[in-house]
């Protein structure tokens, strides 16, 4: 079948489309014959082997596809699907059975892919990391992202009392849906130039949750602008470059908590990911949650969609499509 390999750790350059066995089947696993396939800045992470866990070699990246599953109880089924194991760029995929998910009618390929990584990523950074109360201010970071575009309308959704987007580009700045206000930060010096636009967006008072992703000085201005009980979720490291180290005694002083998110932890609790796909699912039937849909690649120019990403150029979801052409509506 045909896929897209990393055979050798480094940037874009070493996704490599290549001729792979297809994947076996598996006890408490479904076979999958593959759409569309989500990219996300984690996969870019895993190409240059600077992610959460080690990678070993030769691997096919990719968290998410949807397609046909074809065996199990949803078999014959469109579904999407989360692969903590990867392998989602090719033409099959292997999924534990329990985060395969049938795709409702009028739910497209594309908005299911936005919703099983990144959609369920936003919904457990309010819900459970920072526990979202009614009346919060909220900074969302990369707002024109898969995660901070959804995350941006379900704070809205769910009641907060002001959004602040941020962006880096005046387009990125207008794609983040329900934002009260949309402010750059990415060119701030430091961390006090941060603190003191995200304070000014929120009317010159500390903020009260943040989702953070950026890393470095972004990271030190967001923690700095906190209001006492405030709350940072760090989902993510895009700049690479590590925040100044934490003094819990600082913490204290403050009463701010920091908390770090990784999505296969909340995979492993008792409800998994049903209650949030669940919700997200109905949202978007609804009219009430649009996934934005950044850019869309065939399969054989992953490298271009990682050039895009990493260059900041994308907003939304990057998707390749497997079978060209195809964008299902169920």
């Amino acid at each position: 079948m045909k896929a897209v390999q990393v055979r050798r750790f480094g940037g874009p350059e070493v996704l490599e489309a290549v001729e792979v066995d297809p994947p076996e089947g598996r006890p408490g696993h479904v076979l999958i014959d593959v759409h569309a396939a989500g990219v996300n800045f984690a996969d870019t992470h895993a190409t240059d082997d600077t992610y959460v866990v080690p990678q070993r070699l030769p691997f096919v990246p990719g968290a998410e596809v949807v397609g046909i599953a074809r065996d199990g109880e949803h078999a014959g089924r469109r579904v999407v699907a989360l692969l903590l194991a990867g392998g989602g760029y090719a033409e099959q995929a292997r999924a534990p059975q329990d985060l395969v998910f049938p795709v409702p009618d009028g739910v497209t390929d594309e908005a299911a892919l936005a919703l099983v990584l990144q959609g369920t990523t936003a919904w457990h950074l309010l819900r459970t990391s920072t526990r979202l109360g009614a009346g919060d201010s909220v900074v969302v970071h990369a707002a024109g992202g898969g995660v901070g575009s959804i995350a941006v309308q379900l704070a809205r959704q769910w009641g907060a009392g002001r959004v602040i987007a941020t962006a880096s580009t005046p387009g990125k700045r207008a794609a983040s849906l329900g934002a009260d206000t949309a402010v750059d930060v990415s060119s701030a010096p430091d961390a006090d130039s941060v603190r003191d636009l995200l304070r000014e967006a929120n009317g010159g008072h500390d903020v009260d949750v943040v989702l953070e992703m950026t890393g470095g000085v972004v990271f030190d201005g967001s923690l700095a602008a906190l209001a006492p009980l405030g709350r940072l979720a760090v989902y993510g490291l895009a700049s690479r470059t590590s925040p100044a180290p934490l003094a819990p005694a600082a913490l204290m002083a403050a009463s701010r908590t920091v908390a770090g998110f990784w999505l296969p932890h909340a995979v492993r609790s008792p409800d998994g990911l049903s209650s949030a796909m669940d919700e997200l699912f109905s949202l978007v039937r609804a009219g009430r949650l649009r996934p934005v849909v950044g850019g869309t690649f065939p399969l054989t120019d992953a490298r271009r969609a990682h050039e895009d990403l990493v260059a900041r150029r994308t907003t939304g979801k990057l998707v390749l499509e497997v079978l060209p052409g195809r964008s299902a509506t169920g």
